[in-house]
């Protein structure tokens, strides 16, 4: 034990970089997968939390006021109810800032679906015009309690309280926000909704079909259940969690496999030193053991290291991951995950090490003797040659280097270059260069398997550059991805169509305006909604970015998003039914757009068409495109001063800016993979150099200077990056196309998304990558040629 920790020793102060290499790898590693487990949790457990808390409601439905919802408490199936409660939608106004919300009468605490009160305090009838408003609704009022906040009929409700709830949470021009009362501070309600807590949760689909036939189809206007909830509420985080995640595993093989190069490259320089243990009396598991308890203690001090780091330090990152932690920390699970994960990392690192390490046991007590190289016999039969014979060699580069060619650069057959080799030192290229590019060639297995290691990282390098360039095709084109408007604005009934377009184009930045009504359908089976939309007319067609078919140009053509075709389970071509109150639409789907909003489960058509299948709808939001370089916000601001508090404008949310803490994900991984990479670059520099040692004395003979036998090693090593590079470029593109476009389809916005890195960044990477190997190889190459003419003890095994 005493030898085997004495060996260990002097092993670790001649590799102290590489070690701290391995062990900093390690702990971005595990890092990386901390922060996943962190975001999962993140993402799931909130809302799960706030669900059972309030006793959530399963299913909530949407219906007229005459409606009576009584019965719908006897189905079978129903656990309890919440409701029915009546319903008003409306505005709220704070500070100029504006917000639709659903005005919601509770007059008693509910059993059933009871908000969590965050902030405040529940609602007392000494404060009759008092509301409590959801917790996100909120934050985009900046509203607190005791606030006051306007109705469009000038009365004033007093904010008693912020809560928290599983159900939809708002989102500006998409979902309205909840706002609970007392049914004193809702005199005009408009419909009214109710909650259905089931006894068999995933029963949703039985139920709400049950329901419409209980109800009629016409008397139900939105359907939402917690299935639609949760996958709201687990949103970018989840997404971030899957990235962190595959990123994670992805550098744990990455890892693993740079070790295993490690481990094989410096048990092949160091065949003598473990024959001399061997004869020393150390057995094969010994060797193997002195090995692989190495590098387990380098993995266990990276996990170590990563594990407090992320306790102590993770919950004061700025943004989303520091919340994550933070509420990560005190969730039922998060102990073992804690340790789960540090150890499956060095378990995986020691399964990979072992592999390598069993082949140190199989070396012989004595090493066998080595082919004698060309160097040999020439000291063995002749006298060193002249300097007259050097330089008459040096007219006849082919003959010189066949003559005494060097072992480790020996062609395949007869001792000869390849063609190309050989008509190139004809032609003057500098023997250097070609001895360079023809030594990967000739270990053509170690050369392959050193490309696949490097070739890992870099690899996952480009589909982190893929994933930012398609974050950034979204800022700079959001017209391509779904969002080709950059203002939703909103009229209020009183303001006629004509009107309200007036209003719109008269200001100077606006270019194209283009009406449209949005209204929740229900599918086919009448077990869920959809969002119906008809927007632009024949003469200025809405421009939707399509990914697959054509545009909606004649009667009863629509487009659609990936989620609708998924649920309904339908492709383009087909023919769609859906219902919107007593009035059914049949539509003809032609084409796919990507649908950036309400998870893809959008069916758009011209609005010409909705009104000719339902004369009683009439525009209520018109889509703004604004002219280039315009200030979304300013123009917003100056619509709604136009229209005198009859148009409500915001900025359509561009997804990309929920995704900002993945750029902060993206530059921490790829500094993790560059780790990983360079790591795996200077094992095989090692190993390269270890094999050049044996060929100095061919090489000298043959009159290279020591500049010229360092080119020979930097060239090597310069071809083998290049080589890798381009193997992970070639096959990390099409996959980051693929990855991307898998996410997007599964999150319902649907493929066609991707982008790839800009030519001129991945040629810059790989010039980066080329020249750091090159250079990286420098040094060590240059302390290779000062070497004494005689063969190392190292290099001779």
């Amino acid at each position: 034990m005493r030898a085997t920790l004495r060996w260990a020793h002097s092993d670790l102060r001649t590799h102290r970089g590489e070690a701290l290499f391995l062990a900093l790898a390690t702990a971005g590693i595990v890092v990386s997968l901390l922060l996943a487990a962190a975001l999962f949790g993140y993402a799931t457990n909130p809302w799960q939390r706030t669900f059972s808390q309030t006793h959530g409601a399963h299913v909530w439905i949407h219906t007229s006021r005459s409606t009576d919802l009584n019965k719908l408490a006897e189905l079978d199936g129903v656990e309890s109810v919440a409701g029915p409660y009546s319903t008003a939608a409306t505005f709220l106004s704070s500070r100029g800032t504006r917000a639709t919300v659903e005005l919601r009468a509770i007059p008693d605490p509910p059993a059933v679906g009871r908000p969590l009160v965050t902030a405040g305090q529940w609602l007392d009838a000494r404060t009759p015009l008092g509301v409590i408003l959801e917790r996100r609704l909120a934050d985009a009022l900046l509203a607190a309690p005791g606030d006051t906040l306007t109705l469009p009929d000038h009365r004033k409700v007093t904010v008693v309280g912020i809560a928290d709830s599983p159900e939809s949470r708002y989102r500006t021009g998409e979902q309205p926000g909840l706002v609970w009362a007392l049914p004193s501070a809702v005199p005009h309600p408009t419909g009214q909704v109710i909650g259905l807590r089931l006894a068999k949760p995933n029963a949703t689909d039985y139920i709400v079909q049950r329901a419409v036939t209980a109800l009629g189809a016409g008397a139900i206007g939105e359907v939402s259940t917690w299935q639609q909830a949760r996958a709201e509420a687990q949103g970018d985080n989840r997404l971030l969690g899957q990235v962190l995640g595959l990123f994670g595993l992805g550098a744990l093989m990455a890892a693993g496999f740079a070790v295993h190069g490690a481990i094989s490259t410096r048990i092949r320089g160091h065949l003598r030193d473990i024959s001399v243990l061997k004869a020393i009396g150390f057995t094969p598991g010994q060797v193997v053991r002195v090995f692989l308890c190495q590098h387990i203690a380098y993995a266990i001090l990276g996990a170590a290291a990563a594990s407090a780091v992320t306790q102590l330090l993770g919950q004061y990152i700025p943004g989303r991951l520091g919340d994550a932690v933070r509420i990560w920390q005190g969730l039922p699970g998060y102990t073992a995950v804690q340790f789960i994960i540090p150890i499956g990392a060095v378990l995986f690192i020691a399964a990979t090490t072992g592999l390598a390490a069993w082949s140190a046991g199989r070396v012989p007590p004595v090493p066998g003797p080595r082919p004698p190289s060309a160097a040999d016999r020439t000291q063995r039969h002749t006298r060193p040659p002249s300097p007259r014979a050097i330089d008459l060699a040096k007219k006849d580069y082919w003959g010189a280097v066949r003559a005494r060619l060097p072992h480790s650069t020996r062609a395949h057959s007869a001792g000869q270059l390849p063609a190309p080799a050989r008509h190139a030192l004809t032609t003057g290229v500098p023997v250097a260069l070609v001895l360079g590019l023809h030594a990967p060639f000739t270990r053509p297995l170690r050369t392959l398997a050193t490309m696949a290691r490097l070739a890992l990282p870099l690899l996952l390098s480009v589909v982190a550059m893929s994933a930012w360039a398609t974050i950034d095709h979204f800022h700079s084109r959001p017209d391509r991805v779904g969002l080709p408007a950059a203002l939703t604005v909103r009229a209020d009934q009183g303001l006629s169509d004509h009107e309200a377009q007036a209003l719109l184009q008269d200001d100077p930045q606006v270019s194209a305006v283009y009406p449209g009504v949005e209204v929740a359908a229900l599918v086919p089976g009448q077990t869920a909604t959809i969002a119906l939309r008809g927007l632009g007319d024949s003469r200025s067609p809405y421009p939707y970015a399509l990914a697959e078919g054509r545009s909606a140009r004649g009667s009863d053509e629509a487009v659609a998003g990936q989620g609708l075709l998924d649920l309904l389970n339908v492709r383009i071509g087909d023919w769609v039914r859906v219902t919107v109150g007593d009035h059914p639409q049949i539509l003809h789907i032609v084409g796919r757009s990507i649908e950036p909003e309400n998870a893809g489960r959008v069916i758009s058509t011209s609005l010409e068409t909705l009104l000719q299948n339902d004369p009683s709808l009439a525009p209520s939001l018109y889509q703004i495109r604004l002219a280039p370089g315009s200030d979304a916000q300013a123009v917003a601001q100056r619509l709604v001063a136009a229209g005198h508090g009859r148009l409500d404008a915001h900025a359509v949310t561009n997804p990309a800016d929920e995704l900002s803490p993945l750029r902060v994900v993206i530059v921490g991984l790829i500094l993790v993979l560059a780790l990983i990479g360079l790591v795996e670059v200077l094992t095989e520099i090692g190993g390269t150099v270890r094999e050049a040692e044996r060929d100095l004395l061919a090489l000298r003979a043959i009159g290279l200077s020591a500049r010229q036998i360092s080119a020979v090693t930097m060239t090597s090593m310069g071809l083998t990056t290049l080589l890798a590079f381009t193997a992970a470029v070639l096959l990390g593109t099409p996959l980051a196309r693929w990855l991307i476009d898998a996410q997007g389809g599964s999150s319902g916005i649907g493929s066609g998304i991707a982008q790839s890195p800009p030519p001129w960044l991945l040629v810059v990477c790989g010039m980066g990558t080329v020249l750091g190997a090159v250079g990286l190889a420098a040094l060590p190459a240059v302390r290779a040629t000062r070497q004494r003419l005689t063969d190392t003890p190292s290099a001779a095994g």
